[in-house]
């Protein structure tokens, strides 16, 4: 007796030999048809706010790559070559290219996004991007960040290029942690770098400097910062410190702005356990 068959996979199968035909069939169909398209337009998209590059320095870059575009055949056209020319700009992160049947070329391109602008112990100028990559100071804009100077060694070659010391990584998480936050934001306009290679914060609001130390335990340092200014600087006044330490996780030490006070003051006691349980309980109450 015959097994009966189980003609399921063999309809998949035929549906899928079916598909694979036909898109080989259009694909030869566009091949074909790109032989006799040429470009008719080229739109250029820049999206974001910031203005490191124009559209005439694309035009400029394309124009270098292949030629005047409008006008010659799509198929002799090398897309990702011009991907590539236009990526190897400093200010453009990514950027995408591609031709419709109609003979327009879209090309869309991502600036970088700078999050910090750093001048080091040389005095070389450039920015750091959300990537961490470091990236030129450009002539026709300026970016609208936190500026970081100071002891700073981080050397930059003029290129693209990532972060070599901890500092620097450092900075950089600052600075992000910082782009984000509303108050940060609206309240830190200065990162500095001091001989013991302290990061200290500079805020728009009164004349002390905030001694971060270093990026590690940053959120929780932070959080500390945030308490000590909404309950005890409204009490204490805003010029009353020369200094705000939280570079140690479970204390803030406060030096006061006085000629005739030599000593610090901890906040919370003078115990560090005692300054830990003040601060805890001052972030519960908020």
């Amino acid at each position: 007796m015959l097994k009966r068959i189980n003609w399921r996979p063999v309809f998949k199968c035929f549906a899928w030999v079916i598909t694979l035909a036909g898109l080989v069939v259009l694909m030869s169909f566009v091949s074909e048809k790109k032989k006799t398209v040429v470009c008719t337009k080229v739109k250029i998209l820049i999206p974001g706010a910031d203005n490191f590059i124009e559209r005439e320095e694309i035009d400029a870059i394309l124009k270098q790559s292949q030629g005047t575009l409008v006008g010659q055949n799509l198929a002799g056209l090398n897309l990702q070559h011009i991907e590539k020319s236009i990526i190897a700009n400093p200010y453009i992160a990514y950027a995408t290219v591609y031709a419709d049947m109609n003979g327009v070329i879209q090309i869309e391109v991502k600036q970088r996004q700078p999050v910090l602008r750093l001048i080091n112990a040389a005095g070389q100028d450039y920015y750091i991007d959300s990537d961490g990559l470091k990236m030129p100071v450009s002539p026709n804009f300026t970016a609208n960040v936190l500026a970081a100077n100071g002891d700073i060694m981080e050397h930059f070659s003029g290129k693209v290029d990532t972060l070599i010391t901890k500092l620097a990584v450092d900075l950089y998480k600052v600075a992000l942690y910082v782009k984000k936050d509303t108050l940060w934001d609206a309240q830190i306009e200065q990162l500095y770098v001091n001989s013991a290679k302290d990061i200290e914060m500079v805020p728009r609001l009164g004349n002390q400097r905030i001694i971060l130390g270093s990026a590690d335990s940053l959120e929780t340092k932070m959080r500390n910062l945030r308490v000590f200014y909404k309950k005890a600087m409204p009490k204490v006044g805003w010029n009353t410190y020369k200094t705000i330490n939280i570079k140690y996780t479970n204390q803030i030490v406060c030096e006061k702005n006085k000629l005739d006070s030599l000593t610090g003051e901890v906040i919370g006691g003078a115990a560090k356990t005692d300054t830990k349980n003040t601060i805890n309980k001052l972030s519960k109450s908020i």
